[in-house]
């Protein structure tokens, strides 16, 4: 990881790289300087784009939870191809997809009983 800290004196500056487990500090010809806190670079994912795989891979994956939380993420994401086409094509085409390959219905195509 890199830090960055700065001479308390004369304001420089210094990228320095350390383990995540080492002290962050720095000390340069007898002078300890100060580490600067800065905003990591995140984002909130409250904008995925319901229409990429990719967004929702990266949503989705090294996250904690359960395979019910990827379900409802999984139907959030068809809920807004629906809002915004009103209809979701991928989970059609998926739909079509496995009856072609299987020769069965898939299980948004069967309706639910009770």
């Amino acid at each position: 990881m890199i830090y960055v800290f700065e001479h308390p004196e004369t304001g420089e500056q210094e990228e320095v790289s350390q383990s995540m487990n080492d002290e962050h500090t720095y000390t340069k010809d007898g002078v300890k300087w100060n580490r600067v806190w800065l905003v990591p670079n995140a984002s909130i994912d409250t904008k995925v784009d319901p229409f990429s795989s990719k967004d929702f891979v990266a949503k989705t994956s090294n996250k904690k939870g359960t395979l019910g939380n990827l379900f409802d993420q999984s139907k959030e994401m068809s809920e807004r191809r629906k809002d915004k086409d009103g209809v979701d094509r991928l989970a059609e085409k998926e739909a079509k997809d496995y009856n072609k390959k299987t020769g069965l219905k898939h299980m948004s195509q069967i309706k639910k009983l009770g």
